[in-house]
């Protein structure tokens, strides 16, 4: 009895079920709006999004801006300019430090002090050779010593000369081997003298060829050393700040061997040109002592002569 009042109570419940299920889906086909209303929206986030964050600009290697981030100068403002260098070699002379400054100007004055030795002593000793020629010429022409005396009364070849004859003079009815080592000695310090007053300055030619280089590269480390100085406090190594202190020191480099080059080279000139004036000075003292040596033979020849006649006539 139980079981049956449970299933009869039962049934009517079901059945009231069925129809709200029915009536409900129905419901919701017919009205859309109410549909999307009826489901559930999702729940909103309770973490706000932090803001996008605007991307840093990047700087290049060098440390400047990039290019797109420049500011154009305003409408009739000028843009600063960045100081240009001269580079010019006045104008790296003038920027040098006062050490390359003075190190240039030391081989400059050696570069003019070439220049203008090459320019005398070709002269000198153009003139020197021209009238020896003339000299050993007249001198060859000449049948004694007196006679070649008066012919070259000056320039080295008169020296000569004049010392040969002072010679006769201080040694009457002295043996003529005597005279002619005598007269010898005098020639070859006559001769030695004339050489050293031909090759006078050449030794400032050598030493300017010789040591140019080095006083140039003296200023060169100097400048460098000076210029990784300024890098050092300018914290750079940007080439348009080191570049210009590097150009100027290899000027000093660059003015040693402009100095010492042509140094070298006419120093080598003129000591084939001193060389060349030595041999005619030599050939001069030859000729000279031969005619010393004539005049000696005839004084002897003479001297015997009236003996044998005096003998001569003795005898008869």
């Amino acid at each position: 009895m139980i079981e049956q009042f449970h299933s009869a109570e039962m049934r009517p419940r079901r059945r009231r079920r069925i129809a709200r299920l029915v009536v409900l889906m129905v419901g919701l086909s017919l009205s859309p709006a109410h549909a999307q209303q009826a489901v559930p929206e999702p729940p909103a986030s309770t973490e706000q999004e932090a803001p996008a964050q605007a991307p840093v600009p990047r700087s290049d290697v060098s440390g400047q801006p990039p290019a797109s981030e420049t500011r154009a100068p305003a409408a009739g403002v000028e843009a600063p300019s960045k100081p240009r260098h001269d580079l010019s070699p006045i104008g790296m002379f003038l920027g040098a430090d006062p050490v390359v400054q003075g190190v240039m100007t030391l081989l400059a004055i050696a570069s003019v002090a070439t220049w203008t030795i090459l320019l005398v002593r070709s002269i000198a000793l153009s003139v020197a050779k021209r009238r020896m020629r003339q000299a050993l010429a007249e001198i060859r022409a000449a049948t004694s010593l007196s006679a070649a005396s008066v012919a070259v009364p000056r320039g080295a070849a008169g020296a000569l000369l004049a010392a040969a004859e002072a010679e006769i003079a201080r040694s009457p009815g002295l043996p003529a081997d005597g005279i002619r080592e005598r007269a010898q000695a005098a020639l070859s310090r006559i001769e030695a003298a004339e050489a050293k007053r031909a090759a006078a300055q050449t030794g400032v030619l050598a030493t300017i060829g010789s040591t140019g280089p080095f006083v140039g590269l003296f200023g060169t480390v100097w400048g460098i050393m000076h210029s990784f100085i300024g890098i050092a406090e300018s914290h750079t190594t940007n080439l348009a700040v080191v570049a210009p202190g590097i150009a100027e020191a290899l000027l000093a480099t660059g003015i040693g061997l402009v100095a010492a080059i042509p140094a070298v080279v006419i120093y080598n000139a003129l000591t084939r040109a001193v060389a060349s004036y030595r041999a005619l000075l030599a050939d001069a003292a030859t000729l000279v002592l031969c005619h010393l040596s004539r005049d000696l033979d005839v004084r002897a020849v003479g001297a015997h002569r009236p003996r044998q006649a005096s003998l001569h006539v003795a005898a008869e």
